[in-house]
């Protein structure tokens, strides 16, 4: 019994001491009783952009059931945006994306999604949450209910914004398009998070400046001369003049921007054309690009125009049939933290977690985040957007040592660990509330 008691004690001091707020332990308690099942069910049944109806109807319900919180459907298409105020002071917007993506799951997890659903171009699709959107909107209701238990702590106003289509970076700009900052409550701050599969559960990432990049997504139609593919001299082929497009685009990044500024032109989808012997008369390209700064994505916005228009001229189009290309569809300018709102959320986080709460590693892409349009500069509000790790450490030093790597996010592999995920963003996001919103 001594000899046990003594391994206890040892294994006790050599045991980190894990810091957290005081009210960590309500909102695991939470997510037991509430929050899991909230989460499952999000998982299972997933909607694409702008057809969420079923996941804003249950994200309204549940706002509503908080108490004390005035909620407004359908803004922007879909979105929804609840009110809960506390008294004269700041306003906090708060956001979480609800939208899943066009994929067949192949998680293996025992509640992965099997539905399908029409999108807004009429195609019928697999959906699933391969981004971890499901665990921002259960967040937000974790979120929502900690601070109704909470109202001694704090004093002023959140709004909290459920917002759709965020993959089709279209969302935040009809929100806003919609009356957000006029038909409710102007915030002074703006908060949102992402759940990231490459960063350890139990890890926030939070630093100043450029935390997502710009994104455009182009449309090129080539024109051509459709005719027989033994008699190619009758015609204007369109996937040569693609190809030759395609290839003319590599010279964008390489040639024409600066090499210490960052920038991304790839050709997603290259399509014409149905038979073998048949030249067709119109080849489709879709792009996607993007850049940390508005120069450069007029440069390499500018560029494709020309480059596309040019090639047609130089294999002999009329100038009412050459290449279109179209932009501004889908597109969001670059996120930026705010350094002022980065330092004080960082410290709140730091303070009721400790200093070990804070992950750091370098961008490794460009992906982008429509959250960007809630927090311009010409709106005068100040923003923060954090990341939550999503995967255990083990599971990460197992794919790093030649194990199962962990798969990315918009794989159909894709998944995280529902409970410390939601946990942990339900606690960060309440802890950042309070301190923005504090007596």
């Amino acid at each position: 019994m001594r000899l046990l008691t003594a391994l206890l004690a040892t294994s006790l001091l050599a045991a980190p001491v894990l810091a957290g707020p005081d009210f960590a332990p309500a909102v695991e308690a939470d997510y037991t009783a509430h929050l899991e099942k909230l989460f499952l069910d999000f998982h299972k049944n997933p909607e694409l952009s702008f057809k969420e109806t079923r996941t804003a109807a249950i994200m309204a319900k549940e706002l509503r059931a908080v108490g004390g919180i005035e909620v407004t459907e359908k803004v922007g298409g879909t979105g929804v945006v609840g009110v809960m105020k506390n008294g004269d002071g700041p306003v906090v917007l708060v956001r979480a994306d609800m939208d899943g993506l066009p994929l067949k799951e192949d998680s293996g997890l025992p509640y992965m999604s099997t539905v399908t659903q029409q999108d807004i171009d009429g195609v019928t699709k697999p959906v699933m949450h391969a981004c971890g959107h499901d665990v921002h909107i259960t967040s937000m209701i974790g979120t929502a209910r900690q601070l109704a238990k909470m109202k001694d702590r704090w004093k002023g106003t959140v709004v909290f914004v459920v917002q759709p289509g965020e993959e089709r970076i279209d969302g935040a700009r009809r929100m806003m398009a919609d009356g957000l900052y006029t038909r409710f409550p102007k915030p002074n701050f703006a908060v949102a998070f992402h759940v990231t599969a490459g960063i350890p559960t139990g890890k926030i990432g939070l630093e100043p400046g450029i935390s997502s990049s710009s994104s455009d997504s182009v449309d090129i139609t080539i024109h051509g001369v459709g005719t027989h593919g033994a008699a190619p001299h009758m015609g204007k082929d369109p996937i040569v003049m693609g190809a030759e497009i395609v290839m003319a685009l590599q010279t964008l990044v390489s040639r024409e921007i600066a090499p210490l500024k960052p920038g991304v032109v790839t050709v997603g989808s290259f399509h014409s054309g149905f038979k073998h012997n048949i030249i067709s008369d119109k080849a489709e390209l879709q792009l996607t690009v993007r850049s940390d700064d508005e120069d450069t994505r007029k440069k390499l916005l500018d560029g494709i125009k020309r480059i596309a228009t040019n090639v047609g001229r130089m294999n002999g189009l009329p100038e009412d049939k050459l290449p279109q290309v179209k932009v501004g569809f889908e597109s969001t300018p670059v996120t930026l933290n705010d350094p002022a709102l980065t330092k004080r959320v960082r410290g709140a986080f730091t303070g009721a977690f400790g200093d070990g709460i804070i992950h750091y590693e370098p961008r490794q892409s460009m992906g982008a985040e429509d959250f960007a349009y809630f927090i311009q500069r010409d709106t005068g509000v100040p923003g923060a957007y954090f990341v939550i790790g999503g995967t255990p450490q083990a599971e990460i030093d197992a794919g790093k040592n030649g194990g199962k790597p962990v798969p990315s996010h918009h794989s159909p592999f894709f998944k995280i660990d529902p409970k410390p995920s939601v946990t942990l963003g339900t606690q960060a996001m309440t802890v950042a509330v309070l301190d923005l919103l504090k007596k």
